[in-house]
């Protein structure tokens, strides 16, 4: 995993200050690649590389360029291919020979051979840039399931483009300017954001599963990989059988390593399938014992408390999953402040306001782990495509034409200062739900029930997903450690998405035919627990130190959130404990420390980011 930048340069030639603008665009970089680092520089384009190495550390360094005749190619990637070896030996029967085992060169060499073509053939989590000398070009494509980020900005004129938004905004063409759908974004839809767009006017993000050219023609963006909607044939048995063959094949493929890897284990359904796959291969290929984490808060057990979203805390499940799998358990404890305080950071990761202490807590955790491993496997996605939340099951928030994990939209868009408030809050919402939902892949033979299941399905797939693999992305990529989610395979988000869903919610249950997949493989009671988050802090001393943010914000002469924000609504929230929220913010577990929380990121972020409200 790394971080890529460049840009091209048509319209002027590259020279000394463009030089150092490809420079302080790789350095806002340096905590997703501190191993190495490379610049590439050709007549019409610059690109940048911040290494984290994997695999093949000697032979992988980046920007790589590979010749052929008169011809040229550079790559600059971020990301690993789960076929590699596939792919590579398709090569070698062309009569291409490769100079280390990187998926770099494999990648860059699949270009070479199939052009555009090549991400059709690609089973991975990736972001990359190729210059295309011999045609004047930049190719550039992103992951089907949207794992790894990829940005890009048209300002000026010309594609620059980065792994973060903080790179591409530190091109001297780029504006901080956030405009009224910007303020939208931030208040309607955040910690979202509406697929191909992020809260800076001039910065765009390219869509999982889209590829594309900027060259003298200008900009060409398309769709290779779609989910499709296909008649499902196969008996529960054999759905059953073919499901589980592709999880376990996807998670061994994702263990390949050079460096030390582990697993994040929280005693639910998801990361316990991983862990237990995991530790089968490493006792079965030598590779000794595996490592798992967890991750909690001081006091927590003191303090929790069951809901219906988060019925019971991990400890329990922890400890009988670690053992049945024998594997070699670390447990990360965090201070409660140290939670609170590292909200700057997680902006600063995220280069956008996140999802609270659910977010600062995994850039700490994932900090701890870097300390002992450099790859980490985790459970991602498995709600989204398997049926694991509330409302895949509750007949109330199936029905309602909304995002299922939102709402409370006119009580954000109160928060607004009028003179923000340039657009219907609702209509912006709705129209977003709308498209979504309208362009879910359909056979037209589906009953109603399973027409609704694909549409929430598509909803959690553009939307509820891309939130949660940013926060695990940019989290973690802040400490240099690559996170992997196994569920995240493209085959498997394609084969469930058309499991209809008497058979996906077997016996009445969320994630029922996951559960059924790996019964009699793990413990009963890991296999039936209820599904439960990621762990949230119930410390009152957490809720003291977003408090306390809070007020200083409020005493502050002209804090950045008071251009945009009523100070009495902010107020409010603070003295009433935001009682005129009706559900959390957003999620599951934004609740009023939380909402708290997220108005002070927004605030360090206007601040941080010398944002230009217009």
């Amino acid at each position: 995993m790394c971080g890529i930048a460049g840009f091209t340069s048509f319209k002027r030639p590259i020279d000394e200050q463009s030089r150092k603008v490809l420079f302080a665009m790789g350095e806002t970089m340096n905590r997703r690649g501190p191993d190495d680092r490379g610049e590439y520089v050709s007549d019409f384009a610059a690109m940048t590389h911040r290494r984290l190495s994997v695999i093949d550390p000697k032979g992988g360094s980046q920007p790589m360029t590979r010749r052929i005749g008169q011809d040229t190619y550079t790559i600059c990637y971020n990301g690993e291919i789960y076929n590699t070896e596939e792919i590579r030996k398709e090569l070698l029967s062309k009569g291409y020979e490769f100079k280390g085992h990187s998926d770099t060169e494999v990648l860059l060499c699949s270009y070479i051979e199939w052009g555009e073509e090549c991400v059709k053939k690609l089973n991975g989590i990736f972001a990359f840039t190729i210059c295309d000398e011999a045609q004047k070009k930049l190719f550039f494509a992103r992951d089907g399931g949207g794992v790894k980020p990829y940005f890009y900005s048209l300002a000026g004129g010309e594609f620059i483009f980065g792994s973060e938004i903080k790179a591409v905004l530190e091109h001297p063409s780029v504006s901080r300017n956030v405009d009224k759908f910007g303020v939208a974004e931030l208040f309607l839809i955040g910690p979202g954001k509406t697929p191909g767009r992020t809260a800076f006017h001039d910065v765009s993000e390219l869509k999982p599963g889209f590829c594309g050219t900027f060259s003298r023609d200008g900009l060409n963006i398309y769709q290779y990989f779609a989910i499709k909607a296909r008649k499902h044939t196969d008996s529960l048995n054999d759905t059953i059988y073919t499901l589980r063959s592709l999880i376990c094949d996807s998670i061994r493929r994702q263990l390949v390593s050079d460096v030390p890897l582990c697993t994040f284990l929280s005693g639910g359904l998801d990361s316990s399938i991983i862990s237990y796959v995991a530790a089968k291969e490493f006792s079965e290929s030598g590779r000794g014992q595996l490592t798992t984490y967890s991750v909690d808060y001081v006091d927590n057990d003191k303090y929790f408390k069951k809901s219906f979203y988060q019925p019971n805390s991990d400890g329990y499940y922890i400890k009988l999953m670690s053992e049945f799998i024998e594997s070699d358990h670390k447990n990360v404890v965090l201070d409660n402040d140290d939670v609170g305080d590292a909200l700057r950071n997680s902006v600063i990761a995220r280069d956008l306001p996140g999802m609270a202490d659910v977010e600062s807590s995994l850039l700490l955790f994932c900090r701890e782990v870097k300390k002992t491993h450099t790859v980490v496997l985790s459970g991602e996605c498995a709600d989204e495509i398997f049926g694991g939340y509330p409302w895949f099951t509750s007949k109330e928030m199936l029905a309602q034409a909304d995002f299922p994990w939102s709402g409370n939209t006119k009580i954000k868009a109160g928060l607004i200062r009028d003179d923000y408030l340039k657009l219907d809050p609702e209509e912006y919402v709705y129209e977003r739900y709308k498209a979504t939902v309208d362009e879910a892949p359909k056979t037209g033979l589906e009953t109603p029930a399973d027409a609704r299941i694909k549409e929430i399905t598509m909803l959690n797939y553009k939307w509820f997903m891309q939130t949660l693999l940013s926060r695990k992305d940019h989290s973690s990529m802040y400490s240099g450690l690559e996170v992997r989610v196994p569920f995240c395979d493209v085959r498997i988000l394609e084969y469930a998405y058309n499991i209809p869903w008497d058979m996906k919610g077997y016996a009445g249950r969320e994630k029922g035919l996951l559960r059924k997949a790996f019964e009699g493989i793990l413990p009963d009671e890991i296999v039936n627990r209820k599904k439960s988050p990621y762990p949230k802090s119930h410390n009152p001393v957490y809720t003291k130190n977003v408090e306390n943010k809070i007020r200083k914000i409020l005493s502050d002469k002209e804090p950045p959130i008071l251009e945009i924000v009523k100070r009495d609504k902010l107020k409010e929230l603070l003295d009433t404990g935001a009682a005129m929220f009706t559900k959390p913010w957003y999620g599951q577990l934004m609740n009023y420390p939380q909402i708290l929380a997220y108005m002070y990121m927004i605030n360090e972020w206007m601040k941080i980011y010398a944002v230009n409200i217009v």
